[in-house]
């Protein structure tokens, strides 16, 4: 695949500092990508584009490079104890994505250097759930695979777990360019879950992002390394011919990732969501968008402090459970699946 690639990047003052700045700097050099300043990420305003949708394109193509300044950790059900971020947003490019809720007005990808205090406090956290194992998910916010190439943040992440006793590290990734993390010395401390949909989904529906095929040798690799390996097939979208479309991706999962070995592959199944807030915004990024976000064909969903989504119906929903479920239990007698949403 290839590497995405910013046309600008903005740095934060307060970035400068930090080892890694000097490395993204580099490689804008190397690139000949516009170096620039702002005083903070809030502040970026001056992303081209007449149009509110050439603004977006635009933005997506922009990097600010910058220090997190708050480090309270959030919760993390039910993948992880804990959440931190590498980056927020992605280079991936999907239509469903629930980042657009959240980071709607600031569509730009950020990424953090001051890693030793996200360290500092991600050892702190593990340190107050003595002696029982803590979980972290580093890709919440947006996928750090997608930008390793230019800040080299998830290695750095991955061996600084590979020396704790009780903190586990979860990365999920949609990218495939995992060949400089192949060596890290991860200890058996980090688990990476692959993104995988059917072909239907990926073409019409997660644009910038690995093909399938590419995602599934890059898996080959992850587990050859010694990494625990896992797949979440998310989200699961009805439409038309999705039992076949949903055979086939597990059919080539197969082909690529052996049942045979003594090592366990995990599952997680998640059913496509979406709240108003998101459809609206979605429908202004995509106007011609296949995404069938009807409300009429879904079933409202209650969660945290009242927040309402639109999900299948329950007869819907259980269907797509239980023919998944059958067609990774037929081929993974030994898989294991976590949970379905």
């Amino acid at each position: 695949m290839n590497l995405w690639k910013p046309d600008r990047v903005y740095f934060e003052p307060s970035a400068m500092e930090y080892p890694m700045s000097k490395k993204i700097y580099d490689y804008c050099k190397t690139n000949n990508i516009p170096v620039l300043k702002t005083t903070s990420h809030s502040q970026v305003r001056d992303i081209p584009g007449e149009t509110e949708r050439a603004q977006f394109a635009n933005a997506r193509k922009t990097l600010v490079v910058g220090t997190k300044k708050s480090m309270k950790l959030e919760v993390c059900k039910p993948s992880a104890h804990y959440q931190f971020s590498l980056v927020t947003n992605c280079p991936g490019n999907c239509e469903y994505c629930y980042l657009y809720t959240t980071q709607g007005k600031k569509p730009y990808v950020r990424v953090y250097v001051n890693m030793d205090e996200l360290f500092d406090t991600i050892d702190q956290y593990i340190e107050q759930r003595l002696p029982e194992v803590t979980s972290f998910e580093a890709a919440s916010t947006g996928d750090p695979l997608g930008l390793e190439h230019i800040t080299g943040a998830l290695k750095e992440t991955i061996e600084h777990f590979g020396t704790l006793e009780q903190g586990i590290l979860r990365v999920v990734t949609k990218f495939s360019n995992v060949d400089s993390l192949l060596d890290a010395k991860h200890n058996g401390k980090t688990a990476f879950r692959f993104s995988i949909n059917s072909d239907y989904v990926i073409r019409n529906f997660e644009h910038t992002t690995a093909q399938l095929q590419e995602r599934l040798k890059a898996a080959k690799k992850i587990q050859d390394a010694g990494y625990e390996l896992g797949f979440i097939i998310a989200p699961i979208i009805l439409h038309e011919g999705w039992k076949d479309g949903y055979k086939k991706l597990i059919e080539m999962l197969h082909d690529h990732i052996s049942a045979e070995n003594n090592k366990t592959i995990t599952f997680e199944l998640i059913q496509h969501r979406f709240t108003s807030n998101a459809k609206e915004i979605i429908l202004k990024r995509f106007p011609n968008t296949k995404l069938d976000m009807d409300e009429s064909k879904r079933a409202l969903k209650f969660g945290k402090y009242g927040r309402t989504k639109y999900v299948y119906p329950k007869e819907e929903a259980a269907e797509m459970k239980e023919y998944i479920s059958n067609l990774i239990t037929e081929l993974y007698p030994n898989g294991k699946i976590q949970y379905f949403t």
